[in-house]
């Protein structure tokens, strides 16, 4: 709605308030950073896109688990190695 409107007002700040009204929004920033989002989303601005921030945050939980796996697979393989190095008595 901002985009739409902001040709209409001399000012950002203005169309900003504008969208408030009729949006009834509490907070003029959350509206600002609501199309500001959206100017990174559709290129106009630089920055981290949403779908970037999700495959972020999708990468990071992976590297998360791999990292837990990895952890299990250092401690089993040190019990192991523990055993061959132990020496064996049959009875």
């Amino acid at each position: 709605m901002v985009a739409e409107v902001r040709g209409d007002y001399p000012a950002e700040s203005a169309a900003f308030k504008a969208v408030i009204g009729k949006l009834g929004i509490g907070s003029p920033e959350m509206l600002r950073k609501w199309a500001r989002q959206d100017q990174i989303d559709s290129g106009v601005r630089p920055g981290t896109s949403m779908e970037e921030s999700a495959q972020i945050k999708a990468l990071k939980k992976e590297d998360a688990e791999l990292k837990r796996a990895n952890d299990i697979l250092k401690a089993s393989a040190s019990f192991f190695a523990a055993e061959f190095d132990r020496p064996h008595t049959r009875s």
